[in-house]
């Protein structure tokens, strides 16, 4: 499910940021960025995003700034005794050696050091933000879901109708074919055998019979309006039941004998895969 959200907390004289953002994606996959300085709190961020959020692809970005006055410069001497040192050995090399400044020696890796951090509470402050980002996250998600309900919810309700439509219109197909065929049976034989006519009726009913496939229909659709009223993940549950949907519209549509009966299965088909699609927002 597409969502954002930000963060920030203080910590020492850092500033820790924390980015998340979720698309869509039929199972997890959770990716973390971090700079070295909080490489060591990779794992617990990854199992933290992953135990609360179970499906989408998951983006979670963390970095730091130093906060406003803070900056201070630490000199490694040794390192700027090397520097120095192997910088007056290569000028005896040089026709004309090129001065340099201060700050050019400053930029050097290794000059500045940087004060050490308290891991523990650094990574302590690392996941209450995270915490707190994943909450912001989660609220968004779960408004996104609440619109995503209403339009499923009205998806199902759509299909109650053409489900009880075709119910209520498979009578008329089987008298419509029941009059074609004895028809054309009179009309192709003088002295017709009505008995063995009505034996094969019989049988091209129960061919055509679709009360199974509509029974089918009713239950899946009843039990995706109970789904949606759960707390728990249920996004490959809803996968999976569109597939069954989809299956019976796809026999109804086989067994169809008549013009109004296709276009029932049509109709299903096109509702089912709408909702197919939305269902892949939902956790």
């Amino acid at each position: 499910m597409t969502a954002f959200a930000d963060g920030e907390i203080g910590v020492d004289n850092l500033t820790i940021l924390c980015e998340l953002r979720s698309v869509n994606h039929r199972y997890s996959d959770v990716g973390v960025k971090l700079p070295e300085r909080l490489r060591f709190a990779e794992a617990d961020v990854r199992r933290l995003v992953a135990d609360k959020l179970k499906r989408g692809k998951i983006e979670c970005t963390l970095s730091y700034k130093k906060q406003p006055g803070s900056q201070s410069f630490n000199i490694h001497t040794e390192t700027l005794q090397k520097l120095l040192a192997a910088t007056a050995e290569i000028e005896t090399q040089m026709a004309n050696p090129q001065a340099f400044s201060a700050l050019d020696v400053l930029l050097f890796p290794g000059v500045q050091q940087e004060a050490e951090t308290d891991k523990e509470a650094l990574q302590e402050k690392i996941i209450c933000l995270l915490n707190a980002t994943l909450d912001k996250l989660l609220e968004t998600r779960a408004r996104e879901g609440a619109q995503l309900a209403i339009l499923l919810t009205d998806r199902c309700e759509k299909i109650g109708q053409l489900v009880e439509a075709a119910h209520q219109r498979m009578p008329e197909v089987l008298n419509n074919l029941r009059a074609k065929l004895v028809a054309r049976v009179t009309e192709l034989v003088s002295e017709p055998n009505y008995d063995r006519l009505e034996q094969e009726l019989v049988l091209l009913a129960q061919k055509l019979d679709v009360a199974e496939e509509l029974d089918r229909l009713r239950t899946h659709v009843a039990e995706v309006l109970r789904a949606l009223k759960q707390k728990e993940p249920i996004g490959r549950r809803l996968d999976f039941l569109m597939q069954e949907m989809n299956r019976e519209a796809n026999t109804l549509g086989s067994k169809s004998a008549d013009r109004e009966m296709t276009q029932i299965s049509i109709d299903l088909k096109v509702l089912i895969e709408q909702m197919r699609e939305q269902i892949q927002n939902i956790e």
